[in-house]
């Protein structure tokens, strides 16, 4: 009786024909699944229209649902000094004002804010009439790159609303008062805007410029 012939396989050998294996039954389960369900379809979109006030003006905007505000000032209106930075409201170069109150537009859609007041770096100012916390950044020297600046003003400005209308931060020392006009209080809330140059001590020179005449 003949002796039967022994299969001498390497220990890589098994592991490559058992990988190759499972990836073809993979693969075959793959496309019985999805011929069973059939192709995706793709999701679709919603339009609506969305009547905006931005730096005074009326618009009419026929847009996608999922459009942040942010996209919208610079995709739809053209107004490009408000920046994009993280896109995810951790660095503040996307501030704007809203009912005199400061929000990162990245984090926000644009149809949530119908009948609303918006107000940009566009509408602060002119370059012939700058307004008082444009004119001290320049005075003061606040900027290098100047990516963050818009933000940082209209930050700035939302601050010194927040201080007038006694909303506290985390180091207002008297709640039942009103906070104080304070290099302090003016960092803590600024935290927010961040300024990759470090440009810092100049930007609360330039609040503080403002705050005292205001």
């Amino acid at each position: 009786m003949k002796a039967s012939k022994k299969h001498n396989i390497t220990r890589r050998e098994m592991i490559l024909g058992t990988a190759a294996a499972v990836t073809v039954t993979l693969t075959s389960s793959k496309i019985d699944h999805a011929g069973a369900l059939g192709a995706p379809t793709e999701p679709k979109l919603v339009n609506l229209d969305v009547n905006l006030s931005v730096n005074g003006k009326k618009h009419q905007l026929l847009l996608d649902t999922r459009t942040t505000l942010l996209d919208t000032l610079r995709e739809h209106l053209n107004l490009t000094g408000t920046k994009k930075g993280c896109d995810h409201g951790q660095c503040g170069a996307c501030t704007v004002l809203v009912n005199g109150r400061r929000i990162n537009s990245c984090l926000t859609l644009a149809l949530q804010h119908e009948g609303d007041s918006i107000t940009t770096i566009e509408g602060l100012g002119t370059p012939k009439k700058l307004h008082p916390m444009q004119a001290s950044f320049i005075k003061h020297d606040a900027y290098q790159c100047g990516y963050c600046t818009p933000g940082q003003i209209c930050s700035a400005l939302g601050v010194l609303n927040e201080i007038k209308s006694g909303i506290p931060s985390h180091v207002t020392r008297d709640l039942t008062g009103k906070p104080e006009m304070s290099n302090m209080e003016f960092r803590e809330r600024m935290s927010g805007n961040i300024c990759r140059c470090g440009a810092y001590s100049n930007i609360a020179e330039a609040f503080e410029d403002v705050a005292a005449k205001s």
